[in-house]
C-alpha cells in the first residue's frame, strides 16, 4: 500500500475546509439525496459524500455503508483531490500496486471499485470527493461520469449555500450587537444630557427673574434665544428617549381594549386643541393588543395631525377593523398632503418634511420612526396614502393576540 501524498496547497485547503463548519455535523437529506442518486446513476452499491482532514476522511453522507470515517492514509479519495479537475477511477483496486493490500481492499468494506470526483471551490482548492464504490471490477460510462460529476457541482452548491447561511447569521448577529450597542449609547447620552440642560434652563430663568432691569433690550433677546434653544434641544432629547425605550414586543403585556376607552382617553388628552374633533369608526368593541404601544401610537399621528394642518378646523377620523389574525387600523386628516416622494421617508429617524408645523415649530423627525419602531414590534406595518390638499391617511396593521378560552 502506498499513502497518498499530502495536497500541494494543504494548509490552504485545511483552512478553506474548516471555513465551511461541515466536519462533524449531523446527517441532512439533501446530502443524502445525492449520494443516493450517485448510486442508482452509477449502479454501485455504495455511494458518498467525504471530507479529508488532517488524518481522516470523513463522511458527510455515506449510502450503503454504516462507518461515518476512515483513516486518511487508506483513503482513495485522498488520492483524487490531488488531481481536483479530473475524475479518478480505479476499475480493480486489486491490480493496483497503491491499493491492492488496503485494509480496506483486503477486508471491509471490500472495495474494488472506486470512482470519484473532487468537491473544488471557485479557486480549485478540493474539500473532499463525491464517490461510488463497488465490491465488484466496474467501468463507467461516459454519461455516469458526466452524471457523477453534476452531482459534484450540486454538492458544492450546498456547501456554499452553507457558507453564505452561516455568515449571513454571524453578520445579523453582529448587526445586532451593534444596534444594541447604538441604542443604548443614544439612551445614555440622551439621559446624561437632561442634567445640565435643566441647570441651563434654571439658571437662564434666574438671570432673567433676578438681572432683568440691568440688561438691554439685546441681552433679553440672547437669553430668550438661549431659552428657547434650551426648551427644544430638551423636546429632542426626550424624543430620543422615547425612541430608545419604544420596543414593544412583550406579548404578555397584551389586554383587552375597549374602543372606547381608547376613544375617551384620547378625547381628553386632546380636549385643550381648539377646532379639533377626533372621531372613532369600528367594528369591534374591543383590541387584544399591547395598550401602551396603540396609545403611544394614536397618539404620536394624531399629534402630528394637529401640528401639521393647515387649516382652521381639524378633522381626524380613526378606523378600526378587525380582519382575522390583524387589526387594520387608518388615522386621516384633513391636511394638506404629504409629497407621495417622501411616503417612505417620513418614517425614518430625524426625517423632517416640513420646514415648520402650524405653531411655528421645527419638527425633530423623531415620532413617526418610534411610531413604526412600535408597529414592527407589535408584529404590524404602516404606509401613508396621500394626494397633496386632500389630506392624509396612516394605514397600519397589528397583529391579533387570540384570546385562550379554556
Amino acid at each position: 500500500m502506498i499513502i497518498p501524498e499530502k495536497y500541494i496547497q494543504e494548509e490552504e485547503r485545511i483552512k478553506l475546509l474548516e471555513s465551511y463548519s461541515i466536519l462533524d455535523t449531523l446527517p441532512e437529506a439533501d446530502y443524502d439525496d445525492l449520494t443516493l442518486i450517485a448510486s442508482q446513476i452509477c449502479g454501485t452499491p455504495i455511494a458518498l459524500i467525504t471530507f479529508i482532514d488532517e488524518e481522516r476522511q470523513w463522511f458527510k453522507s455515506h449510502k450503503g455503508l454504516d462507518i461515518s470515517e476512515t483513516p486518511r492514509d487508506y483513503s482513495f479519495c485522498a488520492y483524487a483531490i490531488n488531481d481536483p479537475e479530473n475524475i479518478f477511477i480505479i476499475p480493480d483496486a486489486r491490480n493496483d500496486i497503491r491499493f491492492h493490500d488496503n485494509p480496506i481492499v483486503a477486508g471491509q468494506p471490500n472495495v474494488i471499485f472506486y470512482a470519484g470526483v473532487p468537491l473544488t471551490n471557485e479557486d480549485g482548492l478540493p474539500l473532499g470527493t463525491i464517490c461510488v464504490i463497488d465490491h465488484k471490477p466496474k467501468i463507467l460510462t461516459p454519461a455516469q461520469i458526466r452524471s457523477l460529476k453534476a452531482l459534484s457541482e450540486q454538492t458544492m452548491r450546498l456547501l456554499e449555500l452553507r457558507l453564505n447561511k452561516s455568515k449571513l447569521e454571524q453578520t445579523l448577529v453582529r448587526l445586532e450587537k451593534k444596534n444594541e450597542e447604538l441604542e443604548r449609547f443614544a439612551y445614555i447620552a440622551a439621559h446624561d444630557l437632561k442634567s445640565p440642560l435643566a441647570n441651563i434652563s434654571g439658571l437662564t430663568d434666574f438671570f432673567i427673574d433676578h438681572y432683568n432691569d440691568v440688561i438691554d433690550t439685546e441681552g433679553h433677546e440672547i437669553m430668550n434665544l438661549i431659552k428657547s434653544s434650551s426648551s427644544k434641544l430638551k423636546e429632542m432629547i426626550d424624543s430620543l428617549l422615547a425612541y430608545s425605550k419604544s420596543n414593544v414586543k412583550e406579548k404578555e403585556n397584551y389586554t383587552e381594549v375597549p374602543i372606547s376607552v381608547l376613544e375617551k382617553e384620547l378625547s381628553d388628552l386632546f380636549i385643550f386643541k381648539n377646532n379639533c374633533s377626533i372621531t372613532f369608526k369600528s367594528n369591534v368593541k374591543f383590541l387584544y393588543t399591547n395598550k401602551t404601544g396603540i396609545e403611544q401610537i394614536l397618539i404620536n399621528l394624531i399629534t402630528n395631525a394637529i401640528k401639521y394642518n393647515d387649516k382652521e378646523n381639524v378633522e381626524i377620523v380613526i378606523e378600526i377593523i378587525d380582519d382575522c389574525d390583524y387589526y387594520k387600523i387608518a388615522v386621516s386628516d384633513n391636511g394638506p398632503g404629504i409629497l407621495k416622494e417622501y411616503h417612505n421617508s417620513i418614517f425614518e429617524i430625524f426625517e423632517v418634511v416640513s420646514a415648520v408645523d402650524r405653531y411655528g415649530e421645527k419638527g425633530n423627525g423623531i415620532g413617526l420612526a418610534i411610531v413604526k419602531k412600535i408597529i414592527e414590534g407589535l408584529g404590524g406595518t404602516i404606509h401613508v396614502e396621500s394626494d397633496m390638499g386632500k389630506g392624509s391617511t396612516f394605514k397600519f396593521t397589528l397583529a391579533r393576540k387570540k384570546e385562550i378560552v379554556f
